[in-house]
């Protein structure tokens, strides 16, 4: 009788140990553009195992169309998606069924940038100049709002659509300045070119700060326990990230990724470190609603709603 007992329970064990593990609960979350520093928690965190140890299995997604992330999200077509602050204040405004339930950098990255060697010292030394921009109607309200600074409207100023060639722009002459330049790229990619550019921060010039990258859920979704798993798992990847940011890197540029190891993605790398929200929970109710404020006195959002119907600190 004890010699069966044995064997069955060296059966059993051996059954366990050939026995596939249980799949986490699956997860997809879409990236804003292709990978780079700005998504360092994410994937540290899951080459970290940190989401594994959830109980969930995280895919992470470049899109093909950076505008379209929220929008499936919002189709429930996808369980999360980066975003930017304005943008989800945008598409809120628009009717989406969207709510940010997690922060990743938690500043503005946005600024605007001029040649270091030029003429212009001052947001006063921009008036008669031609400014590019990529993308109208927010990056056009944070110039608006700079330029107010200094008794300046868009009415003193030529804007040109560079369509995403920020710092070429400056290089040819196209444009004495560009608004939309984010600081960690843009102005390492100009320095890396010999051609270093200078930055008037947003933030400095009448712009309340705010969360550059977000991380929004479908509003249906949110009594979901397998969000605020996500968001714990994350913040012990941002955790990791802060402690250990050289092997953190080599984790980043890790599994096919090995393409990002280069100069411009280092000193981003570097520069947005100090960035990332070390809570990406926790949620500003004041700062949020100051910048969505700020959104409609701009025109670029018609109303703001109730706070917890767009941003929520999950339970």
């Amino acid at each position: 009788m004890k010699k069966s007992v044995f064997l069955l329970s060296l059966f059993c064990v051996s059954l366990l140990q050939t026995m596939p593990a249980l799949a986490g609960e699956k997860m997809t979350v879409l990236l804003d553009w292709f990978v780079n520093p700005d998504h360092a928690p994410l994937f540290v965190a899951k080459e970290m195992g940190y989401f594994e140890n959830k109980g969930l299995d995280v895919e992470l997604i470049a899109p093909s169309n950076p505008n379209d992330p929220p929008k499936l999200v919002a189709a429930g077509k996808a369980d999360i998606a980066v975003s930017y602050q304005h943008q989800h204040q945008m598409q809120v405004d628009q009717g989406l069924p969207l709510v940010r339930i997690a922060t990743l950098v938690a500043t503005p990255l946005n600024s605007l940038v001029v040649l270091d060697n030029g003429k212009i010292n001052s947001i006063k030394d921009l008036k008669g100049k031609t400014i590019g921009y990529s993308v109208g109607g927010f990056e056009t309200a944070l110039l608006n709002a700079m330029l107010a600074t200094e008794g300046l409207s868009l009415d003193d100023v030529k804007l040109v659509n560079v369509n995403f060639s920020l710092s070429p722009s400056l290089f040819t002459g196209q444009a004495d300045a560009v608004i939309g330049a984010f600081r960690n790229f843009e102005l390492n990619q100009m320095d890396i070119e010999k051609r270093p550019g200078k930055a008037f921060l947003v933030e400095e010039y009448g712009v309340p700060a705010y969360d550059e990258l977000i991380l929004v859920a479908n509003k249906k979704q949110l009594g979901d326990a397998k969000l605020r798993k996500f968001v714990d798992a994350l913040e012990e990847g941002v955790q990791y990230l802060v402690n250990h940011p050289d092997k953190s890197w080599k984790l980043f540029v890790s599994h096919g990724r090995e393409s990002l190891d280069d100069e411009l993605n280092r000193r981003a790398w570097k520069d947005t470190l100090p960035r990332f929200a070390l809570r990406p929970g926790a949620l500003d109710q004041k700062r949020y609603r100051r910048f969505a404020d700020f959104l409609q006195k701009q025109k670029i959002v018609t109303k703001v709603p109730q706070l917890e119907e767009w941003a929520v600190e999950l339970d």
